[in-house]
């Protein structure tokens, strides 16, 4: 259950973060520093340091407790870059994404 959290966790505040309006005045564009604000308009680059974040801030919350060492931030960074991404596929704002596609296609 508790990495049911954890990821619902990360994916939450990666969409904050990428889509949330009141974040359109501090979000950096993607141009900035030479690309690098690319990372706060992707979810599977944002979605890794949101997962590393909440490892390490997970010993101030009863939600997840993971041990602290570097193998387990890299595993939870890389789990919440995928599910972050792979949620963002499949959800919008309007519920399932569901592309129709005609014979001739």
């Amino acid at each position: 259950m508790e990495l049911i959290y954890f990821v619902l966790a990360a994916y939450g505040l990666t969409q904050i973060i990428i889509y949330g309006s009141i974040f359109n005045k501090i979000r950096p564009t993607k141009d900035w520093l030479k690309g690098c604000g690319k990372l706060f308009h992707c979810p599977l680059c944002l979605g890794f340091w949101v997962g590393v974040f909440l490892f390490c801030i997970n010993g101030y919350t009863e939600l997840f407790t993971f041990k602290h060492n570097i193998f387990n931030a890299l595993i939870l960074g890389c789990l919440s870059s995928g599910t972050c991404y792979l949620l963002s596929v499949l959800v919008n704002d309007f519920g399932l994404k569901l592309n129709h596609r005609s014979e001739n296609d």
